[in-house]
């Protein structure tokens, strides 16, 4: 009889022997069907010796009810797996489950009915019909897909079919995607980026485990560069990954890939729809994917034919998960790489410390462009200290980068407002009797929506409408906005210019790839004078007309007490000034802070990176923070306070005694109540020496804990909320 091991995704089960029926074939990886009680689950096949479970007889092994029509989990993926549960203290039934993100893939081959506009108009029509064809458009979908599109109910929609206004269409799930041509359009490098291109060919054509910072500033065709190690990697017929930190940047990468390449990449991320996805996943699985691009999450793909791994703008904080397995991307992919045996590349104009660490230390190769492509200067950086170039009462942009906005605007050119924070303003309040409007899930305000008249919270959603009267004392017209938000930066610009055609960049306004798409033609055109926007347009566009930035507030990133800050704020400041001057014009940054003096405002303006990653390093390594010691947080949390109150000082109670090892707290979280539970936290710094995750599980292992409480570790935590 063979005896099979399954790693099945319920992570209080463990691991779970089974019988093999004759004739059955499981080899390690292969995805199959098991019984579980009255159920069938679906199990991974793994190593016997490399997971452990309690011993069953073999008579009472129930056996595998069938091996699915998917490729086997490769061996490195199950490596990966394997470490990534170690190192981020996660359960593997966790990471596992990223691997098979589509569970329709799993299910073969097959065709699926979509449905598009047929351009016959329906005999009857409705307000719920007219709204659905408008938004559909040039749409393909299931129906269910086409109803989230559309906004219109699946209901609707049927209707629509049957009076004849949309028509089915058959779909082949697993029709190939066209093929990307690695000479489609071979782009002239300058001497820089030809270097640097043929140390990334050369790495690709010679295989093994190879990692990279390229190190370039901002403008000097990065990806260009990295663009040839992909070519060189189709002509192997290799797969590569790209992984980019947002969403938002894909509409600009695709269409650049484009013009490379003839095609588009293939996409991966949480918008795309699920028969894609199940298409992507098969065409990853079987090899026939050639280039992946998408957020995190594409990083634990079964890549049939790995050959290289990029991670675009790797400084970037949304590359680390912050709930259910708390890994970071950035350094995830240069593991996988190594199990791969590939070359993986970080490509950043401002890279994290760790980064920069690792390549002092040989243990990355740093390739640096230092000059911007084609000619075009690094932009002028000035400082306008707000405490003696003060705004005009109830303003919020100094007279001196209002004025530079007024001669872009003479000039035809363009100009970059940046506040990382959306909205109307961050707090709304009662100037009758001081009622402070909060959410009630969170320990946060709510921010005012001026746009969409709602006031809403940043953290969980929660959204009420905007009240005419203070819900406290009943005042009408008594509410007061205080700071600054996005929405009000631009309701002053458009005050101060009204010539001037003003665009907000956000989250809430970017919320679609058309949309995006639509920006970044409209910011092409020369169709927006004043771009007002977050951290979304920090980095990845380029528009040549852009020749002023305004960094509103410089100094809101160094609050909050985030071991970070400095160095997120200079990664910040510096990659949205980076927008100005990317074409033959000159640009010009203006910095608004009241702090001149903080060292990152001081090397900012400087142009001094090197004075400032010296200062951030030397006061890392007098604290043993990053990458000279180790952090990790402990995060306790329930809808019962006291109850996470009771279990945080339970586990602050049985702290071990660790001479490598300080353990701070528990007390609450700054953020001490998040969609609707109360948080406590307990902060580890240990040294390098220290088995810090192998300590951790001892630690926490033998606890018990009531049902409703959740303990979480985060280790190498970038939010300290």
């Amino acid at each position: 009889m063979q005896r099979v091991r399954l790693l099945v995704f319920n992570a209080a089960l463990g691991a779970l022997d089974y019988r093999v029926p004759e004739g059955m074939a499981v080899e390690p990886g292969a995805i199959v069907v098991a019984p579980l009680g009255p159920r069938q689950i679906i199990g991974v096949a793994w190593e016997p010796e490399r997971l452990e479970t309690a011993e069953v007889p073999a008579s009472k092994l129930r056996p595998i009810v069938e091996v699915l029509p998917a490729p086997p989990l490769p061996e490195p993926l199950r490596r990966l797996i394997e470490w990534t549960a170690d190192y981020y203290c996660a359960p593997m039934s966790s990471v596992a489950r990223m691997a098979l993100a589509s569970s329709a893939a799993l299910k073969g081959g097959g065709t699926v009915t979509e449905y598009r506009l047929s351009g016959n108009e329906p005999q009857r029509m409705t307000p719920q019909r007219a709204a659905a064809l408008d938004a559909l458009g040039g749409e393909q979908a299931t129906i269910r897909e086409l109803s989230a599109i559309a906004g219109v109910s699946e209901g609707v929609l049927r209707g629509l079919v049957s009076a004849g206004a949309l028509e089915p269409v058959v779909v082949d799930v697993d029709r190939p995607y066209p093929l990307a041509n690695p000479d489609f359009a071979v782009p002239d490098l300058s001497p820089d980026q030809q270097s640097a291109a043929d140390v990334f060919t050369a790495a690709v054509c010679d295989g093994g485990f190879h990692p990279f910072l390229l190190d370039g500033v901002t403008g000097s065709g990065k990806t260009e560069c990295y663009f040839e190690a992909v070519a060189q990697a189709l002509r192997q017929g290799r797969q590569t990954l790209v992984l980019l930190p947002e969403i938002a940047l894909t509409q600009n990468f695709l269409r650049r890939f484009e013009q490379r390449f003839g095609v588009a990449p293939i996409l991966w991320h949480s918008s795309v729809r699920s028969t894609e996805r199940r298409r992507a996943w098969r065409a990853i699985a079987s090899g026939e994917a050639q280039v992946v691009v998408g957020a995190r999450s594409a990083l634990f793909l079964p890549y049939a034919r790995l050959g290289l791994i990029v991670v675009d703008e790797a400084h970037e904080i949304s590359f680390k998960q912050d709930d259910g397995v708390r890994y970071n991307a950035r350094d995830v992919a240069v593991i996988r790489a190594r199990f791969e045996q590939v070359p993986v590349i970080l490509a950043s104009a401002t890279p994290a410390l760790e980064s920069m660490q690792l390549a002092e230390q040989g243990i990355y190769e740093r390739i640096e462009l230092p000059d911007r492509f084609g000619g075009a200067s690094l932009p002028d950086i000035g400082v306008v200290d707000l405490r003696e170039e003060v705004p005009e009462r109830g303003r919020w942009l100094a007279p001196r980068l209002v004025k530079e906005m007024e001669e872009r605007l003479d000039r035809g050119e363009q100009s970059l407002l940046f506040l990382n924070r959306r909205g109307y303003a961050p707090l709304t309040l009662c100037r009758s009797c001081g009622h402070r409007f909060q959410c009630p899930n969170c320990s946060a305000w709510l921010v005012e929506h001026r746009f969409t008249r709602r006031l809403a919270c940043h953290h969980c959603g929660h959204e009420v409408p905007t009240p005419d009267s203070c819900p406290e004392c009943g005042e009408a017209d008594c509410l007061v906005a205080c700071g600054p938000g996005v929405e009000r930066i631009a309701d002053e610009v458009a005050e101060l210019l009204p010539a001037a055609r003003v665009a907000q960049a956000t989250s809430d306004t970017l919320n679609t790839p058309e949309r995006i798409a639509d920006f970044v033609s409209a910011a092409e055109e020369g169709a927006i004078d004043v771009i007002v926007g977050t951290q979304l347009v920090t980095k990845g566009y380029h528009f040549p007309e852009l020749t002023l930035v305004g960094v509103v507030d410089a100094d809101l990133g160094l609050e909050g007490g985030d071991l970070r800050a400095g160095e997120r704020t200079y990664q910040q400041i510096a990659q949205v000034a980076g927008r100005a001057g990317r074409g033959d014009k000159p640009g010009e940054v203006l910095i608004q802070t009241r702090h001149p003096d903080a060292p990152v405002i001081a090397a900012l303006a400087a142009g001094d990176r090197d004075a400032f990653y010296e200062a951030e390093t030397q006061g890392r390594r007098d604290a043993g923070a990053p990458p000279f010691g180790r952090w990790a947080a402990i995060i306790v949390s329930s809808e019962d306070e006291a109850e996470a109150k009771e279990a945080a000082r339970a586990i602050g109670g049985s702290r071990p005694a660790h001479p490598d090892i300080a353990i701070h707290g528990p007390a609450p979280a700054p953020l001490s109540l998040l969609r609707g539970r109360y948080r406590y936290r307990l902060l580890i710094n240990a040294r390098r020496s220290a088995q810090l995750q192998k300590v951790l599980r001892e630690w926490l292992e033998p606890l018990q804990f009531p049902r409703g409480v959740r303990v979480g570790i985060d280790i190498d935590p970038y939010s300290f909320v």
